[in-house]
């Protein structure tokens, strides 16, 4: 489907492989807005992967560079999806 990033649509993909390494879980493809999300995990995994490779996008979009958020984006994505489950109506209209 499709989430918009300050005011840029990416599109998302779930391919069963996202690229070449078979270990690697998901991809956030700049130039392409474009999102893609290893498809045989769990749903909790690719939960996770999402909110990892959003956070790509987000950081990206507000004018980071790849050195200055990975680890940061690798420890985020976990608590902000322990946060998005643990209270679900932040995430209703």
């Amino acid at each position: 489907d499709k989430v918009k990033v300050a005011g840029i649509t990416y599109n998302i993909e779930t391919p069963d492989e996202v690229d070449d390494e078979a270990d690697n879980l998901g991809h956030c493809v700049y130039q392409k807005q474009l999102i893609r999300i290893k498809a045989k995990m769990s749903q909790e995994r690719r939960e996770q992967t999402f909110i990892h490779e959003l956070l790509h996008a987000i950081f990206f979009e507000a004018g980071y560079t790849d050195s200055d958020y990975e680890e940061m984006g690798n420890r985020l994505r976990l608590v902000l999806y322990q946060v998005l489950k643990d209270n679900p109506r932040l995430l209703v209209d």
